[in-house]
């Protein structure tokens, strides 16, 4: 990748896919066997562009005989999901296994405690409902406010904001399904002996969109450094079926469908990168507001928005904080 931020344009996210396909399997093959001691790898696959593209570097690393696919829909999943992810499965020849959550998830509270939120905000909110969660004001300059977006039975439509408290507790519930995941990902790898891998692109990456101890959680993360446009046409590079190429992003977390812009990042995925890239090479805001075709002032608030995500969710990165060193294992506690 270009580190010229004088010649800034979209040309910027442009990279060499096959050098950077076989950087990134070499690597991987060399972390999985010698790093991480372990004889396979897990990925947990969505249909979505990031985990065909994770699992895709996998085979291609260890072969198919070595990796293992889980497919893990629940109650609010979108049906084509499980239907991509199969695909994807048998396309790459390799072993999966599909697992519905939605019992598990039922018995912990995870709907009962986000329903329970939502009815506050939204009276008469029950069974038959779709929903999804909205960000707005970031880009605008203002504190980011989270709205509840439901559809009644009857088709009505309704938008409520949130308070903190029940925008939290939706949140935390809706947690769940990311944790449990990930518990289910760590059973087949235990029992497997085989590691676990992550699925985040550099935006989630970056702007802390995962959960701790769930998405978030993994041994290895192959394509955390690649922006989201550049996980596309690495996808489209490994050959991965057009079906699963040209998806359109979503958070497949709520009922109703949800682009990733419209939960948390400021912008589209394609110039969410371009500002997260020119934000990382010190590009000013009126040349990103020039290629993004806005105003300075937005783009100046977008980088202020790309900057309190980062700030804010910091705490997901951390590892556990120690009281006082374990030399012998962990040197240095900050």
């Amino acid at each position: 990748m270009t580190n010229k931020a004088d010649d800034f344009s979209w040309k910027v996210l442009d990279i060499d896919l096959e050098a950077e396909a076989k950087r990134i399997t070499e690597r991987l093959r060399d972390v999985t066997s010698r790093v991480l001691n372990r004889r396979g790898l897990v990925v947990a696959i969505s249909g979505g562009i990031d985990s065909s593209c994770s699992i895709a570097l996998a085979v291609r690393a260890i072969g198919p005989e070595r990796v293992f696919a889980l497919i893990l829909p629940e109650r609010d999943s979108s049906d084509d999901s499980a239907v991509r992810g199969k695909l994807l499965a048998e396309h790459l020849g390799v072993q999966y296994h599909v697992h519905d959550i939605a019992p598990a998830l039922e018995a912990i509270g995870c709907y009962q405690w986000r329903d329970e939120a939502i009815s506050r905000a939204l009276p008469g909110y029950g069974p038959g409902w779709r929903m999804k969660i909205v960000i707005s004001g970031g880009i605008e300059g203002r504190v980011n406010t989270f709205h509840v977006v439901a559809e009644a039975p009857d088709g009505r439509k309704f938008d409520e904001r949130l308070n903190l408290r029940d925008y939290l507790q939706i949140v935390a519930a809706t947690n769940f399904k990311q944790r449990l995941r990930k518990t289910l990902e760590y059973f087949h790898a235990d029992r497997l002996n085989y590691a676990v891998v992550g699925t985040p692109n550099r935006l989630e990456y970056d702007q802390g969109f995962f959960v701790k101890n769930g998405d978030g959680s993994a041994d290895v993360k192959p394509i955390a450094h690649l922006y989201k446009s550049q996980v596309y046409a690495m996808a489209k590079h490994l050959g991965l079926p057009e079906r699963i190429t040209s998806a359109v992003p979503t958070t497949d977390t709520y009922s109703l469908p949800q682009g990733q812009d419209e939960f948390y990042f400021a912008l589209p995925y394609r110039e969410m990168d371009l500002a997260l890239w020119a934000l990382n090479h010190q590009v000013p805001a009126a040349q990103l507001a020039k290629v993004l075709g806005c105003t300075e002032e937005r783009a100046a608030y977008i980088y202020r928005d790309i900057e309190t995500k980062r700030r804010t969710t910091r705490y997901l990165h951390r590892s556990p904080v120690l009281m006082e060193s374990v030399k012998e294992i962990t040197p240095n506690v900050e």
